[in-house]
């Protein structure tokens, strides 16, 4: 079986290492040009990656199994003490031939129900298992994460494509401790990036973006937004198993 450590890889792997597949080079290398572009509106994501501090894996088409290593891993980072604000980005192999948003959105939730199937770690007592709950997250391993997916076949919203791959972003509620959506610096700095995002995608903010704890907001619902500014209808795809 495949360890934590071979499951998580670093920016150096990328370039040190000769053993992983030939596309997941390539998509690393777009990934990477993407977001260390000086107008890049993410700051976290361009510090992070110029930084060394994120984490990558992969997962292929026909095989997921190294995925919930690769997340124990990363989670591993955070019981270091002074840990950083780290992020893990999830490389998708691509399809053979590109599909439609809706293709990548239905990936990106089969993808969290397999991680949550897989999951040893019961979901704490007073989480909401129900994604319409606006305190609902997705957990893993214990912790709380912010997961949210990009792909090819956003067209508009550029600053959602960062390659040919399906690339999925964990970020631990954690490393927002001080930029919650109710504490000043949280908003100032939330609305420098989002300004920064209308400026690239040459769109408004999408109307399911929030913050997390507003009893108007769905989470769910900004993890996989549309290419558009239409309000995302419809049940999350997502079933915590007790409620299966």
């Amino acid at each position: 079986m495949i360890t934590k450590r071979q499951a998580l890889l670093t920016k150096e792997d990328f370039h040190n290492r000769t053993d992983l597949p030939s596309w997941l080079y390539s998509e690393y290398e777009t990934f990477h040009n993407t977001v260390t572009d000086k107008t890049f509106p993410c700051f976290f994501g361009m510090s992070g990656e110029l930084k060394g501090e994120l984490r990558y894996a992969y997962i292929t088409q026909d095989d997921w199994s190294n995925l919930p290593q690769a997340v124990e891993g990363f989670l591993d980072l955070f019981k270091q003490p002074n840990y950083k604000r780290h992020g893990l980005f999830v490389f998708v192999e691509p399809f053979e031939q590109e599909g439609a948003l809706d293709d990548y959105r239905k990936q990106f939730w089969d993808i969290l129900q397999y991680l949550h199937t897989v999951d040893k770690v019961e979901w704490p007592e007073n989480s909401p298992r129900d994604p319409d709950h606006y305190l609902w997250d997705f957990h893993f391993a214990g912790e709380p994460i912010f997961v949210f997916g990009n792909a090819p076949a956003y067209k508009k919203r550029k600053t959602r494509h960062l390659g040919n791959a399906m690339v999925l972003g964990f970020q631990p509620r954690k490393i927002f401790q001080g930029l919650e959506g109710t504490e000043k610096g949280g908003i100032m700095s939330r609305e420098k990036v989002r300004k920064r995002v209308e400026v690239w995608d040459q769109l408004p903010k999408h109307p399911d973006i929030g913050h997390f704890g507003d009893p108007t907001h769905n989470e769910w619902k900004q993890s996989f937004i549309g290419d558009d500014i239409v309000p995302i209808q419809g049940k999350c795809p997502f079933q915590h198993k007790s409620l299966l």
